[in-house]
């Protein structure tokens, strides 16, 4: 008997979870496009990011980064603020609409997947959970692996 191909399974399971969430998701909210919730969600998650930082977590040009801040800015989620220790750097921060809508999101796809889970027999959620915290610790970056090689020069 053949192996089961186990990433084929969690492309499969990520696909499904894909369909869970998805509406779920930016649909309710149409002035809102995932890129843009990706931004809110990134930013909130790191206070202190500025335009260039952004364009780095988003792998885009720092001026397609902007403009995705101009597009939040323009519908109220985003403010552009100057940092109180160095009046230069502009930092990114989400407004209280923005981090009211992404509570919101985050509680719809909680209900979204709670609905499957109690699908599920408690037995294989605990499994499920275990394995996902094995999952998330092996893609986790290794502390050698966020060292620079020897002798790479860092500054």
């Amino acid at each position: 008997m053949e192996q089961p191909d186990l990433a084929a399974a969690i492309d499969a399971a990520a696909e499904a979870l894909v369909r869970v969430l998805d509406p779920t998701g930016s649909r309710h909210q149409m002035t809102v496009s995932p890129t843009q919730l990706r931004v809110l969600s990134l930013l909130s998650a790191r206070p202190r990011t500025n335009v260039n930082r952004l364009a780095e977590l988003l792998d885009v040009v720092p001026s397609s980064a902007s403009r995705l801040c101009d597009r939040l800015e323009a519908i109220g989620l985003l403010r552009r603020v100057a940092d109180p220790r160095d009046r230069r750097e502009v930092r990114l921060v989400p407004t209280a609409a923005a981090e009211a809508l992404l509570r919101e999101l985050t509680e719809r796809r909680h209900r979204a997947v709670r609905a499957v889970l109690e699908r599920m027999p408690s037995r294989t959620q605990h499994e499920l959970l275990l394995s996902l915290l094995a999952f998330g610790q092996a893609a986790a970056p290794t502390p050698a692996a966020a060292q620079p090689e020897p002798g790479t020069r860092t500054a």
